[in-house]
């Protein structure tokens, strides 16, 4: 039987630190801090960000616009109080477009974390694919370092037998 092969790697280059442009998330080598909290790579699955919109000021403004505009043509509303109703509506819908992102971290063996990100989700999306990579690049090291380890154990362990007499005899 032939003993397995001890390769040693060398240990990879620490990726710089990337921040998001309104410093709510920050991403080093082995860790992510979003909001405060710091998280391990190691202990994240993935992350996922997913954009999201205010229902309840769709609803909202929705209910306005069309109230108001259902007052004006059955004449309970004069034109300025009308106008100024469809405005309010209006605005109210165009911030139920507006919307959030939602960061969701998957934890290894724990529920998921939630996390509100402001603003255009194409703008996030770069540092969530980066902390992807991340997280998969220390998922890799891990395994690499326990099959390392595992060799070097049955090595030793294979090191350790009484070598077995000759067939035959």
């Amino acid at each position: 039987m032939s003993e397995p092969e001890l390769t040693a790697t060398p240990p990879p280059d620490r990726a710089p630190e990337l921040h998001s442009p309104d410093g709510r998330l920050t991403l080093s080598h082995d860790r992510v801090r979003v909001h405060s909290q710091t998280f391990l790579l190691l202990e994240l699955e993935r992350a996922e960000l997913q954009p999201v919109r205010w229902l309840l000021w769709y609803l909202l403004g929705g209910f306005v616009f069309t109230l108001v505009a259902l007052g004006y043509l059955q004449f309970w509303l004069r034109t300025t109080p009308a106008v100024l109703g469809l405005v309010l509506g209006a605005v109210l819908f165009i911030i139920g477009q507006r919307g959030t992102n939602r960061l969701r971290l998957y934890r290894l063996a724990r529920e998921a974390a939630y996390f509100s990100l402001p603003g255009a989700a194409e703008s996030w999306h770069p540092i969530i694919a980066e902390l992807n990579r991340r997280i998969q690049a220390r998922h890799d090291e891990a395994a690499q370092a326990a099959a390392e380890a595992w060799a070097a154990e049955e090595a030793a362990r294979l090191a350790a037998l009484p070598p077995s007499p000759p067939e035959g005899e």
